[in-house]
């Protein structure tokens, strides 16, 4: 069996040979730690042994199917005890998981199987209608498992992972992989484009959890962690599984899309200790009669990632549930959150400091350093970037530089060396020759009593000037009136420069966004 990794404060010791699956599970077993609970989901819990023989069982599967090392499995789960088990095995078996986002349509799910090669599909049934019409195109795909989860669903006839599990119980030797071996994809979420391969090494999990999680979140074996995020983008997958395996602690899954109901009753039911979301579902559970909400959370600390985290959000969710949000950034290609708020240092507006172990930079469009107060790109390196995009070397040579990322967000460091977020580079407004920052303006709107959340893009006014437009969720719909969008444009007058504040106002039932939570502002632009 090969090495784990040694952890010694915030660095990570990782022998040349070494399996990741092997230190997120097999570890713990060894450790003493096999009864723990590892996972629960709508259905069952599962300790450390049942999830490490079921990992065993998916791998042994995976080999007998004809999967070789290095090729890719490609799962497209909801949330439960296998998207663990087959993430683990395939890693350990040498394969290589490639999670996609379980909301796409079948167009999408044609284009990533072709993309990625995938020789093997591990599907939820309740997602095998989506894929099933495209199956017959892949020139790669050798074989589909059907996973059974509480939403139901047909299997057209294919093999069922349970029955593959039955079938290949036992020991499953590990794959001879290095710490340099990729070890999973995982795709951007093409909210401008097609989704692009993030590859990512054995060595990347581990990080992730030594320099975030058990610093910032300080995360520990007792802990029960909910991730609202699901497993298959970058966020989620180390909220509920890198994070809390990499401890011995406890993960709470969900198959469905979580509602502000669904969440609150997970909170009162499982008493979490760490609660990992977006700022949109936050809004929505203050949005809650406080009546409600459980009496007594376990919270001790929240995260919150994919869009910034609006002031007035973070202030009403500490008052209501007595902890903080830690607010941060993170990304595919970096894996997971690399500039954070932390406990005792909770600064609501930003995105905290960098987390010890990345460096950043801000950068003008010439490459050269900005100073504090003005906006810059922002690039970052650390040891948990992704080596590559697949198949995208136009997309890899404008992202990646040397040891830095190019994160396409632009920031503001403030003289404490706090970073606030300005929007994405081509968010940006420039009204009357001055920058203006959408996301700036959706905070003022959506500090409104009304407001539950707003999304600001350009639009030309009759000179063809752009100016803001700012399309508004209420709390309560039924109130929208020419009067409430005078209001609204009068309460941000009242909080930025004049020239920042929207010209139009359009209320809306939603707002376009991709499963990660980030509003799609091309949709609003109507590209």
């Amino acid at each position: 069996m090969a090495d784990f990794s040694r952890i010694d404060g915030r660095t990570v010791r990782l022998p040349r040979s070494y399996n990741a699956a092997l230190d997120l599970l097999d570890r713990h077993l060894l450790e003493g730690r096999g009864d723990r609970i590892a996972v629960v989901d709508d259905r069952a819990s599962y300790s450390y042994a049942d999830l490490a023989r079921r990992a065993d069982a998916v791998g042994r599967a995976l080999r007998a199917a004809g999967v070789e090392p290095e090729q890719r499995v490609m799962l497209c789960l909801l949330d439960t005890v296998d998207f663990h088990a087959t993430f683990l095995g395939a890693i350990k078996a040498g394969a290589v998981p490639v999670p996609v986002n379980t909301l796409l349509t079948p167009e999408d799910y044609a284009y990533l199987l072709e993309d990625s090669r995938a020789r093997l599909l591990v599907v939820s049934d309740a997602l095998f209608p989506k894929l099933e019409p495209v199956l017959a195109q892949s020139r790669f795909l050798k074989a589909v498992f059907v996973a059974s989860s509480p939403l139901g669903g047909p299997d057209g006839g294919r093999p069922r992972l349970d029955a593959a599990i039955e079938a290949h119980r036992g020991p499953l030797e590990p794959a001879p992989t290095c710490a340099d071996d990729v070890a999973f994809w995982l795709y951007s979420s093409g909210s401008t484009g097609r989704p692009k391969g993030a590859l990512h090494l054995h060595s990347h999990l581990v990080w992730t959890a030594a320099l975030y999680a058990q610093p910032i979140l300080g995360i520990r074996e007792s802990d029960v962690v909910f991730s609202a995020a699901k497993l298959f983008f970058a966020y989620g997958l180390g909220n509920s599984l890198t994070f809390p395996l990499s401890v011995g602690a406890t993960a709470v899954l969900a198959a469905a899309r979580p509602t502000p109901a669904s969440v609150l009753r997970i909170l009162k039911e499982r008493r979490p200790t760490i609660f990992c979301g977006v700022p949109t579902l936050f809004a929505s559970i203050l949005a809650t009669p406080a009546g409600e909400a459980p009496e007594a959370p376990a919270l001790r600390a929240s995260s919150s990632a994919g869009e910034a985290l609006p002031r007035h959000i973070g202030e009403g969710w500490r008052a209501r549930f007595g902890s903080d949000i830690l607010d941060g950034i993170g990304s595919t290609e970096l894996l997971h959150i690399f500039i954070s708020n932390r406990p005792g240092d909770v600064r609501y507006g930003t995105s905290g400091k960098p987390v010890p172990g990345y460096d950043v930079k801000l950068v003008d469009e010439s490459g050269e350093p900005v100073p504090d107060g003005v906006e810059g790109s922002l690039w970052v390196r650390g040891p948990s970037a992704c080596a590559a995009y697949w198949n995208n070397r136009e997309r890899s040579l404008a992202t990646f530089h040397g040891p830095w990322t190019r994160t396409g967000d632009t920031y503001v460091r403030d003289a404490d060396g706090y970073f606030t977020y300005a929007g994405r580079t081509d968010d940006m407004l420039k009204v009357g020759g001055i920058w203006v920052s959408p996301f700036e303006v959706e905070s003022a709107v959506a500090s409104h009593p009304s407001v539950l959340e707003a999304a600001v893009v350009g639009q030309p006014d009759g000179e063809g000037l752009v100016k803001p437009k700012a399309f508004v969720v209420l709390k309560e719909p039924d109130r929208a009136s020419e009067a409430l969008a005078a209001e609204l444009k009068a309460f941000v007058k009242e909080r930025l420069a004049p020239f920042k504040y929207p010209r139009w106002i359009e209320f809306v039932r939603e707002l376009p966004k991709t499963a990660t939570g980030k509003v799609q502002r091309y949709r609003l632009r109507g590209g």
